[in-house]
């Protein structure tokens, strides 16, 4: 079963995030797909960090990962000898996955079938990726809201010498396009300024 439905399903690049806010649709009692965006998404390719594992390698054989990419997070979960999937990785690592959704007292898990470590950057690639394919104007109080949160961003690492527009666009809600205008404009205005490439620092 599992063979067949990796040759039919799609592995829709998502983010924790979108997969969350999905619907999730039954047939009975058993998950048959999430709807999101008009798509019935069943199989995923996702990119984030491992920030928890647990493995039961004993008579019932269990185990999971927890993901975090920034926007939500989602389980692996896997059963049997499954669970050797998962035992290299540890919390920290940030990994591509590939497998199918399935859902247990309402909530979304991914089952494995490719499992892949990664750099840290692929985590703000997939970011840049997939909102390419979402241009989106926010209105004008959106963008206030995201000015201020780049400059509380910049202000809270002062003492850590500033921050890296990097992380400012994996931890804020809106594409990357639009955070990088943002700055632009922060530049321009003198409220912030780069002692180096790719860095930030407040100048009020």
């Amino acid at each position: 079963m599992a063979d067949q439905e990796f040759k039919r399903h799609i592995a829709y690049k998502l983010r924790a995030g979108d997969i969350l806010s999905g619907k999730i649709i039954l047939d009975g009692e058993r998950f048959k797909f999430l709807e999101l965006d008009n798509k019935q998404v069943v199989r995923i390719n996702l990119i984030a960090n491992v920030v928890d594992k647990f493995i039961q390698d004993d008579e019932k054989k269990y185990g999971n990962l927890t993901l975090d990419d920034a926007t939500g997070q989602i389980k692996i979960k896997a059963f049997g000898d499954d669970i050797e999937k998962l035992k290299e990785y540890i919390q920290g690592d940030t990994i591509q996955i590939i497998g199918l959704l399935r859902s247990w007292n309402n909530e979304v898990y991914i089952t494995p079938e490719i499992i892949k470590k990664r750099v840290p950057q692929y985590l703000l690639l997939r970011k840049l990726e997939i909102e390419k394919n979402k241009p989106k104007m926010p209105e004008k109080s959106e963008l206030n809201d995201l000015r201020e949160k780049i400059i509380q961003d910049v202000k809270q690492n002062e003492e850590k010498g500033g921050i890296d527009i990097e992380k400012i666009i994996l931890d804020l809600k809106q594409s990357p396009e639009i955070i990088n205008s943002e700055i632009k404009r922060l530049l321009e205005e003198g409220i912030v300024y780069e002692p180096r490439p790719g860095k930030l620092r407040y100048l009020g």
